[in-house]
């Protein structure tokens, strides 16, 4: 099977390859920066610094699976030869913005156990936060959009 086939046979795993990835990703981001580096945040901000500590502990583990499972889909990919990087880019974007989207909106206003930055006026850090997120959403659509397949999957048949 040639690779322009094999990567229309594995559309979906180059894009949720992609999804783990960037949630990975961005999680780590978050927790890398804003939790460890600058200290404005902890997942759970409900309760006490040490319980804030463990869920940035139980946080940090969770988007660890996530960009593992990702690698091992992406490995997969490489392993066939069906690996499309700009899909598999397009799913990271998505991935990554979709997580931060959801953040942003939910865990910050939803529920309320954190904020992004506890300050007078958050309303910049959240236009900020959740702009990004959309920027990253929609550029990781239009290169899905652009990646899909058109081309019909050819599927072998079986002695009839």
């Amino acid at each position: 099977m040639s690779a322009p086939t094999t990567r229309s046979t594995r559309s979906a795993q180059n894009l949720w390859s992609g999804v783990l990835f960037g949630v990975g990703l961005i999680a780590f981001i978050d927790e890398a920066v804003f939790h460890q580096l600058l200290h404005w945040h902890h997942f759970y901000d409900l309760s006490t610094p040490a319980m804030g500590l463990v869920s940035d502990g139980i946080f940090h583990a969770v988007s660890w699976f996530a960009t593992i499972a990702g690698l091992f889909l992406l490995a997969d990919l490489r392993r066939h030869d069906a690996l499309h990087w700009r899909r598999w880019t397009g799913g990271v974007l998505l991935g990554a913005g979709v997580f931060q989207l959801y953040d942003g909106t939910v865990h910050h206003k939803v529920f309320g156990i954190h904020e992004i930055r506890y300050v007078e006026d958050v309303f910049v850090y959240d236009l900020v936060w959740n702009l990004a997120a959309a920027a990253m959403i929609v550029a990781g659509a239009v290169l899905v959009h652009l990646t899909r397949s058109t081309a019909p999957v050819r599927v072998a048949s079986s002695v009839r």
